[in-house]
């Protein structure tokens, strides 16, 4: 079967450690999507913080998608519209807001559509979050009334024993209410339920006629193995966690050695 669409994480797999796409994967990317095939940027960023590469990939001038806050939005780059929106419950902040304050150091984060907002005090890892997405930090008195849209993810940032011992209480109590899981070590993402990148772009490929076995997806972390094992193709990078690839049909090269670009051209040309 031929692939007709390319799911690709984004930090640690489409771009380098520079956090940039290299010259001759931007133009593989852009020369599939002029053959008719579909590229979608799936990433546990904001929208907003997606929307640097998917210009640069011209992603609204084919039709093609992103896929942010690990797949609680899809968005259509030609209309910019979102086409699968999932958003948390209400009535978790105060919960939630309990139990991480008994860990020191640790921040809970939201978005609006230009800022990220700071639930307790941020933390190195906060600063890290506003750096990769390039959105500035607020910090909120009252989080909870700060957050005026139904929000379509939390993130807890902190260090990593200390998210451990947070995830497993967090999970304890909230159970099948929300789904609940590391994407980094720092990283704790609060997620709606049933909500990864794979069940989003199911949800995708339905829409548009497509089938699992017609997609390619690319990863390198914990929140890229269900969508790897969806694929018809699922590759992980070299530099990927060794359960991710573990988990993948194929290994490509590095993030730093142009390993989308070697998918590209193994299977896409």
């Amino acid at each position: 079967m031929e692939y007709q669409i390319l799911a690709l994480d984004l930090d640690g797999t489409l771009t380098n450690s520079k956090k940039e796409i290299s010259r001759p994967t931007l133009e593989a990317l852009i020369d599939i999507q002029e053959q008719g095939k579909k590229v979608v940027l799936a990433s546990g960023r904001p929208t907003k913080g997606v929307l640097p590469l998917a210009k640069q990939l011209h992603l609204e001038d084919y039709g093609s998608y992103i896929l942010s806050f690990n797949g609680a939005r899809i968005t259509d780059c030609r209309s910019m519209q979102a086409i699968y929106n999932k958003t948390l419950p209400g009535d978790i902040v105060e919960p939630l807001l309990q139990i991480l304050r008994k860990y020191d150091g640790l921040d809970i984060l939201s978005y609006t559509a230009d800022n990220i907002l700071s639930g307790i005090k941020p933390n190195k890892y906060t600063e890290l979050e506003s750096r990769i997405n390039h959105m500035p930090i607020i910090e909120t008195d009252d989080f909870a009334t700060s957050i005026k849209e139904p929000a379509n993810k939390f993130l807890v940032t902190g260090e990593p024993e200390i998210i451990a011992k947070a995830q497993k209480e967090v999970t304890d109590y909230f159970r099948s209410y929300l789904y609940i899981y590391c994407s980094d070590p720092f990283f704790l993402e609060i997620m709606p339920p049933q909500v990864d990148k794979a069940h989003s772009l199911l949800k995708l490929l339905s829409s548009i006629g497509l089938t699992s076995d017609q997609m390619i997806c690319c990863g390198d972390g914990y929140n890229d193995i269900t969508m790897i094992e969806t694929a018809g193709l699922g590759v992980a990078m070299a530099n990927a966690q060794p359960l991710v690839r573990e988990r993948a049909d194929y290994i490509t090269k590095s993030n730093d050695d142009d390993g989308v670009l070697h998918v590209i051209n193994e299977f896409l040309r």
